[in-house]
Formats: structure tokens, sequence, C-alpha cells
């Protein structure tokens, strides 16, 4: 049976606006513990910035992090869902867009939190490897 996506998401996630830097990024991502950050115009949705983005899409540029705004290379074409939507659907969009994390927007685009396949394992008690892995603490 499926949860609702309001049941596993992590709410209040972390946002900066699009002009922000990938240094102001990547600070709160070290001090929290996380590997993404959303992306934010006017109080809504606009993007997602990872950590792996980061790397890829300016340090292996050679961008300068403290002057490049997320708007640069975060990835603005996202699939979301709905506090209200299933984790089924979750699922379904997480593997037909080969993506690890949705954004959890309310009817206005405003991120109200994220989901992630860890949170989808440890929500559905599934065997092996990845509910053990989703319940450790961040390797800093």
């Amino acid at each position: 049976m499926s949860s609702r996506v309001s049941d596993v998401m992590t709410a209040a996630p972390q946002s900066l606006p699009l002009d922000a830097t990938l240094y102001e990024a990547a600070r709160i991502m070290r001090d929290e513990g996380i590997g993404d950050v959303l992306v934010t115009y006017a109080g809504r949705l606009c993007g997602l910035v990872t950590d792996r983005d980061i790397v890829i899409r300016a340090v292996a540029e050679s961008r300068d992090t403290s002057l490049t705004p997320l708007g640069d290379v975060c990835t603005a074409e996202l699939t979301t869902v709905h506090p209200e939507d299933d984790t089924d659907t979750v699922a379904r969009l997480m593997s037909e867009h080969a993506v690890r994390r949705l954004p959890v927007v309310d009817a206005e685009h405003h991120p109200v939190g994220i989901v992630c396949i860890g949170d989808l394992a440890l929500a559905n008690g599934d065997s092996g490897p990845l509910p053990e892995i989703s319940k450790a603490p961040p390797n800093n």
C-alpha cells in the first residue's frame, strides 16, 4: 500500500534565490549534510542544484563559485509532485525521468518539501541495503 508524499518527504527543504552563488549553496549543503538545494524566483520553484551540478557544471569548467549564480548551473526542467500524491507515483516518475529526488510543491508552485529515493525505501520497508544506507548519517 502506498503512502502519501507528505508522509515521507523532507519538509521545509533548503532553498536559495536564483541569483545566490554556488558558494552559498555549497556552504548550505556542507552545513546541513545535504546534497541539493532548491532554487527559487519570487518564492516559486524554478530549479534544483546538486553537489554534482556544482562539480560538473562549475568547478570542472573553472567557474568562480563565489561569483557564479545558481541560475547558471541549476537544472531548470524539473519534474515535481504535490504533498497529496502517492508514493507509487513518485517511484514511477523517478524511474521514468531517471532522477533520485523530486521537489514537492504546493498549488502555487512554492516548494514545501523534497522526496528522495531513500525516503521511498524507508517508507516501504524495502529489504536490502538501501533502507539502512538511507538511515545512516551523512559521510562528512
